[in-house]
């Protein structure tokens, strides 16, 4: 299955920062590979974070945009 914009929602907004969650039924793999989020990289900016609930776990993301939308563990 491919990103589907209903799933992600604004938790919070503050001075260009955004906090998102995304949940699926999809693996955690599936729905961090680089590109999955291509489709709203207008509305992502690098730094911003996503919760991510997928099928079989949760997780914390940092976004990073550059050609292709991409998640990376928080650091």
């Amino acid at each position: 299955m491919a990103f589907q914009n209903k799933n992600l929602s604004v938790i919070a907004y503050a001075n260009g920062f955004t906090l998102w969650h995304y949940t699926a039924n999809e693996t955690m793999t599936t729905i961090t590979a680089s590109g999955y989020f291509d489709g709203v990289s207008t509305l992502m900016n690098s730094g911003d974070i996503v919760i991510i609930n997928a099928s079989d776990s949760t997780a914390i993301k940092t976004i990073k945009v550059a050609d292709s939308v991409s998640v990376s563990a928080l650091s």
